[in-house]
């Protein structure tokens, strides 16, 4: 209720033409969400990423279109999920999320890791997650481009 206030006020004044009083609203807003956002908001690397998928402590959602992991390749161990439909995902019965992507459904408290091609998207989905409450949410902002390049250079380094 506080912060519908604020937006209504903020939005009166903005109209009004005042625009520092509405920044100061929005800071206002900001300030009261910034505990509850940027603590779990994180961009986890390439390494991090490695590591969490070898101990199958996360879920990692690639965001891409279906057409662009067939085209290109997959983070082995991902889950596609483009990104139109992260937050309809996200907000599934457990057994209508299994039928759709053969996956268990996240809870709110599972480590979730989003990715796509480099990082655009991932951070929309990340977004969204974190709106709906799943405060383990992560994303990699590396995305394919990224993960392609080292694992084509470990396998080159490797033969």
């Amino acid at each position: 209720m506080v912060l519908l206030r604020l937006l209504l006020w903020s939005a009166r004044w903005a109209i009004l033409g005042s625009a520092d009083s509405a920044l100061w609203g929005l800071k206002s807003i900001k300030g009261s969400c910034q505990n509850f956002c940027t603590a779990v908001s994180k961009d986890v690397t390439y390494k991090e990423l490695k590591n969490l998928l070898n101990s199958k402590s996360i879920m990692l959602i690639d965001v891409r279109e279906a057409w662009e992991i067939l085209e290109y390749g997959k983070i082995p161990g991902s889950v596609n999920i483009p990104l139109d439909e992260v937050g309809e995902a996200l907000q599934m019965n457990p057994k209508a999320f299994k039928e759709k992507y053969n996956e268990v459904k996240p809870s709110r408290c599972d480590s979730l890791v989003f990715s796509c091609l480099a990082g655009v998207r991932s951070k929309k989905a990340l977004d969204t997650a974190i709106s709906l409450g799943f405060n383990s949410a992560q994303h990699y902002a590396g995305g394919w481009k990224e993960w392609a390049a080292y694992e084509f250079s470990e396998k080159k380094q490797g033969n």
